[in-house]
């Protein structure tokens, strides 16, 4: 309950409209209960009437009400079903837009632990079921409540007794409406839960179909895809049973009343007590009424699979993003003076430390290179600068201010990051050269697809700045991409630049390219450098060897070859491996 409550929550900027579908539904109702009781002066005015004039009269009056009746509840039924359909579509864009917004509002270790597919279901698969259930408690079941308040309401009106009669089953009716409801819950969280899965599996496979390929696993991701569909149709088929079961239990329970109904009522128009319209009228009022109880529970169905998906949608809108602007964190435009690590420790995993107390200084304009073994923390060090997580002991200053006080989209506007993993999405060249940039500066894209090496290229493309380029830059050469990946760093002018090494998966001539284009993007600002191969770091200002986590080495070039320690260890191994 407490989850619908929260679902319904969404509906509050549209009350006025809701209101006015609440009276919709009220005068639809009143209109369908009109449909019925009509039944009984057709009857007892007309075809039973010894009163032929009287019977003449009502022949004329009774055929235009009918079709007045008809007529209007059409159109109410047409402006209810819009007004529920706007209602519903609008709650659920605003749901999607919650939950995307709140996801990517989230922190780089919530991503890490969690599987892209299944992200992607919830926002699509889970938020579309949670439609069903706002549309449907907006439109059928209230609908369905109105009407039965409506049709209950004229069997009084007929016979009290009668009356009485039929809605002693109603009790018996809600039973099997709550014991399918909990089995339908249970089945629809499975099945949401595997097509997360399936989902993951295709955005897995499709995104590595060239690895897939090159080592002949199509056989084995078929086998990991199917095993997956056959539990989500082992779901599926629970859901089924729940939902076959319910509909034939209805009707049962439906036939038993309108059996006794028809055995009573038939008996009171013999004896006299019971005219024959009325007795029609009860008849296809009570035939009118359980079809309303029945969609109950057909939405009770509907209501359980999205109460599953809702608690899917709200664990994830419950997860607190772990990097947040602190109180009282400020704009900072420039980048004046220096960046410091102090006493730095950091771990993804509680007591599994990846930084040990990681203390250097960067000053403006240096080149600051960070080179170290694998897996020895030097990404990380350039992951905390960019705040993408927070250190757990130790500070991290810009110009002497901790960056946790700075608001990080003030920070991140001082930061470009070229990565080894090139980034590009599925739209225009220019549109992802001016990423992040508000208005497309059709001059300044030029300039730094120039200044990247990049602009020769583009203009040999079919449609130059306007070719779309594939999901993931596909369409581009691997060089073509990291050139793009440059220029859109020119274009964004950060002071500060993190470069992970971008020309070691390249052949000499993109080599060559990229090389220069880093050159002209890191004139004028302060670089630091993940370093994969030491020959690109030969001329940065500072040279930090990290190992194990901690800084073993420091200084330039020859000072550390000096040294004869890890740097000199790790320089020789790649140039033994480049002989």
């Amino acid at each position: 309950m407490k989850t619908y409550l929260r679902m319904l929550q969404y509906v509050k900027p549209y009350l006025a409209r809701i209101i006015i579908a609440l009276c919709v539904m009220v005068i639809t109702a009143g209109l369908t209960a009109a449909s019925f009781y009509v039944i009984k002066p057709v009857i007892d005015k007309i075809l039973a009437n010894p009163d032929k004039a009287e019977a003449l009269r009502y022949i004329r009056l009774l055929p235009i009400a009918v079709i007045l009746i008809y007529a209007l509840k059409g159109v109410f039924l047409y402006i209810q079903g819009y007004l529920i359909n706007w209602i519903g579509n609008k709650i659920i864009w605003d749901m999607r837009n919650s939950l995307y917004r709140h996801i990517t509002n989230l922190s780089m270790r919530f991503f890490n632990n969690q599987k892209m597919g299944v992200l992607i279901s919830r926002i699509t698969n889970d938020v579309t079921l949670m439609q069903g259930a706002v549309a449907n408690v907006l439109g059928n079941l209230i609908g369905s409540v109105l009407n039965i308040i409506g049709l209950v309401s004229l069997l009084f009106y007929l016979n009290w007794f009668l009356a009485l009669m039929a809605i002693i089953v109603f009790p018996i009716a809600v039973l099997p409406i709550i014991q399918f409801g909990k089995k339908m819950k249970a089945a629809a969280r499975g099945t949401q839960e595997k097509m997360g899965d399936i989902t993951a599996v295709l955005n897995e496979s499709f995104n590595g179909i060239r690895i897939v390929k090159a080592f002949g696993m199509e056989e084995y991701e078929r086998r990991r895809f199917n095993s997956d569909l056959q539990r989500f149709f082992d779901y599926t088929m629970r859901g089924v049973r729940a939902s076959s079961l319910s509909s034939p239990t209805m009707e049962t329970i439906g036939a038993i009343g309108i059996a006794a109904i028809i055995f009573v009522a038939g008996s009171a128009v013999i004896n006299g007590t019971l005219t024959t319209g009325t007795f029609f009228a009860f008849i296809a009022a009570i035939t009118g009424l359980y079809p309303q109880v029945k969609k109950l529970n057909d939405m009770n169905n509907v209501i359980q699979q999205a109460l599953s998906a809702g608690e899917r949608v709200f664990e994830i809108l419950d997860t607190k993003p772990e990097i947040n602007d602190l109180p009282g964190a400020k704009e900072y435009p420039e980048f004046k003076n220096s960046i410091t690590f102090t006493d730095v420790k950091f771990a993804y995993n509680p007591g599994e430390n990846v930084l040990k107390g990681i203390n250097l200084e960067i000053k403006k304009g240096q080149v600051f290179a960070v080179v170290g073994p694998s897996g020895s923390g030097k990404s990380t060090t350039a992951d905390l600068l960019a705040r993408f997580y927070d250190p757990h002991e130790g500070e991290i200053k810009i110009d002497g201010i901790d960056i946790r006080h700075i608001k990080q989209e003030a920070l991140r506007k001082l930061i470009g990051i070229v990565t080894q993993e090139t980034i590009l999405f599925n739209d225009t060249i220019k549109a992802n050269i001016a990423y992040g940039d508000g208005e497309i500066n059709e001059t300044k894209v030029l300039d730094a697809a120039k200044a990247a090496n990049a602009h020769d290229f583009i203009v040999k493309q079919p449609e130059a700045y306007e070719t779309m380029i594939g999901d993931r830059g596909v369409r581009l050469s691997g060089g073509q991409r990291q050139r793009l990946a440059i220029a859109r760093a020119i274009l964004k002018n950060p002071p500060i630049l993190i470069l992970d090494e971008a020309t070691s998966s390249l052949d000499s001539e993109s080599e060559i390219l990229v090389q220069e284009a880093i050159n002209n993007l890191m004139k004028n600002r302060t670089t630091f450098v993940i370093a994969h191969r030491l020959s690109t770091v030969r001329n940065a200002d500072k040279i930090v060897v990290i190992d194990g986590g901690v800084i073993k080495e420091e200084g330039k070039h020859e000072e550390l070859l000096a040294k004869n320690g890890i740097y000199t260890k790790l320089y020789n191994m790649q140039f033994k491996l480049h002989e």
